[in-house]
């Protein structure tokens, strides 16, 4: 009886010390563990990051690294870290916080109104984590633009502006890969027809697109200004668009900083395969990257008689337009006199 009465009395205390601890460990494991004010955060594990890595990117972030790393070794993550974006919450507790290093984050990838290639990949490269030389490789690559039809000049016209949904840790080439899918996703049958049906391609359409984009900020006004450029295409004029000679200016200079509000005379004469003025037809690429709206009112032009167009000075950021010469001049007097009252020199 004594034997039996020590061997419970022991059990009892086994027991007694396996709760205490299964407590604690509870208590280490789903006790808040985080130490930031915010209500989330999202930290950045790089590509090849191992589980030193990752303690120094959370270390900013975890109450208690010891009560994080006893769960990532129980739950196999310290040997199996994941790249990527990831998101924490405020008062996570040590299970929730290894659970949320498991789940990368996508990330919304936003780009619009990039002039050049070199312009995106520095806007795509601030969003993940390929850095803004590999992407312009990927972009330019020989072998890409010879099999999707593209080249150096006009490979601004793959890529549709547009939000997208995108790993942090996504590779310059997976990102490129998916671009090019998106470009034959938005080119459906039946805008590859209404392009044709205008006597453009593809990316035809985008070029002049990006010249209307460049016109007129109005979107509503968009439609009659692709009519218009498309009725001096079919008449064998120039097109004569005062954005492409910016272009020209900005990329003889390679200075796309500065600002050009007014096209002189002596710019229309500048020998440049960007200068409208001088060369028939569309230039050799996009002079930006036009919006959605600039690309179907290419494709949906207003039918109209206008061959010529003036920025108005009686409905700012409209435009005046006109079928003759002679009534183009009088609106075209009338806006240099405004600009000149305004002090305006370039």
């Amino acid at each position: 009886m004594k034997l039996k009465k020590i061997i419970t009395i022991v059990a009892v205390a086994l027991i007694t010390v396996l709760l205490i601890y299964g407590f604690i460990l509870l208590n280490q494991i789903f006790s808040p563990n985080t130490k930031f004010s915010e209500n989330e955060v999202y930290v950045y594990v790089p590509t090849d990051s191992n589980y030193k890595d990752v303690q120094k990117i959370l270390a900013p972030y975890v109450e208690n690294m010891d009560r994080f790393d006893l769960v990532a070794d129980k739950r196999g993550y310290s040997d199996n870290v994941i790249p990527g974006r990831f998101l924490l919450t405020k008062d996570m507790n040590s299970f929730a916080l290894v659970k949320t290093m498991r789940l990368n984050s996508a990330v919304k990838l936003a780009f619009n109104n990039q002039e050049r290639i070199e312009d995106l990949a520095g806007r795509v490269g601030s969003q993940i984590e390929a850095d803004s030389l590999s992407l312009l490789t990927s972009f330019k690559d020989s072998i890409f633009l010879k099999e999707n039809g593209f080249n150096e000049e006009n490979v601004l016209a793959m890529f549709i502006p547009n939000t997208y949904e995108v790993y942090w840790n996504t590779t310059a080439f997976k990102f490129r890969d998916k671009m090019i899918k998106e470009y034959r996703s938005f080119w459906t049958k039946e805008r590859v027809a209404k392009a044709e049906k205008q006597g453009l391609t593809p990316i035809e359409a985008t070029i002049l697109a990006s010249i209307v984009h460049k016109e007129s900020v109005k979107k509503d006004e968009r439609p009659r200004i692709a009519g218009v450029y498309l009725n001096r295409l079919r008449a064998g004029m120039p097109l004569q668009a005062d954005p492409t000679v910016i272009y020209a200016i900005k990329k003889k200079s390679n200075d796309f900083e500065q600002i050009i509000k007014r096209v002189f005379y002596n710019d229309l004469t500048m020998s440049h395969p960007y200068n409208t003025y001088k060369n028939l037809g569309l230039p050799p690429g996009p002079i930006a990257m036009p919006d959605i709206t600039a690309l179907e009112a290419v494709l949906n032009p207003e039918k109209n008689d206008f061959i010529y167009f003036c920025a108005s000075i009686e409905r700012f950021g409209y435009h005046e337009f006109a079928a003759t010469l002679a009534e183009h001049n009088l609106n075209a007097k009338k806006y240099s006199d405004w600009i000149n009252s305004q002090g305006v020199k370039r």
